[in-house]
Parts: C-alpha cells; structure tokens; sequence
C-alpha cells in the first residue's frame, strides 16, 4: 500500500509504510472522509494517535493545521517509521512527539494534557479498542471540554459493543468505509 497526505501543506508527500502486517495503514479514501466529517475544526486543535502506526493520521492533521499531534507506539520500528515520516514533511518536536510504550499504560497514567482528538487504531480482532475506550471514559481529564474519539477498527468488531456502557463518552455517529468502521465519541459535558 502507498501511503501518501492527501490534503493541506504537505499534499502529495509519499511516507513510509512499516514493513509486515503489524500495522494497517489507513486508506486514502477512509482518511478524506474522515477529514471532511471534522472539516475545519482540525485547524488549531490537539491529537493524540494513540496507536501510532505509521503516523499518517496524525500527520495528515498536521498538514491541514493542527497544532500538535502525541503519538503513543509499542514497536520499535513503527516508532522509527514515525519518526522518518515527521522528518519527510519537517513537522518538528513543537509539533509532534513520538512515546515508545504500551498505549494502555499511557492512558491510566495521570492526564497530564487534554486532547480535542483522540484517534485509536489497534491491532485488529484484539478487543484492544474496547478497553481503549473503557480508559478515555475512565480518565476524561485526557479530553479537552469540545473533544472526540474516533475508533477505526473492522465493522465486526464493533457487533456486541454497539450500546457499551460509558459513563463520560457518548457514541454520535458511525461511518463504514468497506471493511473499515469508523465510530465517533463526544465528551459528556455537565
């Protein structure tokens, strides 16, 4: 698969894909719907790519204005990925920051930032995305007041989960993309 930005100041840059099947890059055609169901909120606001991968969402928020982007990444050469991929399009460490270690980890860790976006992409068939969920829910502190989380996983996954019980998340919207899902969360506001 190419993986290329396909919008904002970095359009038609190629970045590197990680080599095997520990990661599932996103497909052009699912990262522009994404992008124009968030329109232009993306310009200023703040990310967390919780499951790195190659970085392709994060810097596709970053070519059409975010202002920041954390990824969290358990392999090493998804994190080297990553890292080759910021460098090709000069986002710089203002921008970016890359943390090697166990997303899961991350998130029961104290909220030391809110995010306007969280974007959690696991490994699929894993249930990963659930308990993913279940922490952003458990630790809202990581959401800035106006924030989403947006899980892409298989739409199977997502049977049997469809009314999850949360109690600072609330499911809005679902979109499939062929074998892709995208489920979409907003932070309760009291």
């Amino acid at each position: 698969m190419s993986l290329r930005v396909i919008a904002g100041t970095k359009r038609g840059l190629r970045l590197k894909t990680v080599a095997g099947d520990g990661t599932r890059p996103i497909t052009d055609r699912v990262k522009e719907n994404l992008f124009n169901i968030l329109g232009a909120d993306v310009i200023d606001s703040t990310w967390w790519d919780l499951f790195g991968g190659t970085g392709a969402v994060g810097i596709e928020a970053l070519s059409r204005g975010a202002k920041f982007v954390r990824y969290s990444e358990m392999g090493r050469e998804a994190v080297n990925v990553i890292r080759e991929n910021l460098a090709h399009c000069k986002f710089d460490a203002d921008q970016a920051q890359i943390r090697r270690g166990d997303a899961f980890a991350f998130l029961e860790s104290t909220p030391n930032f809110a995010f306007d976006y969280i974007y959690i992409a696991p490994p699929q068939y894993k249930g990963m995305w659930v308990r993913a969920i279940q922490l952003v829910d458990e630790h809202p502190d990581w959401l800035s007041d106006a924030s989403w989380v947006i899980v892409q996983i298989h739409p199977r996954e997502f049977y049997g989960y469809e009314e999850m019980p949360l109690k600072n998340l609330e499911k809005f919207d679902e979109r499939k993309y062929g074998s892709t899902l995208l489920v979409f969360y907003e932070k309760i506001i009291e």
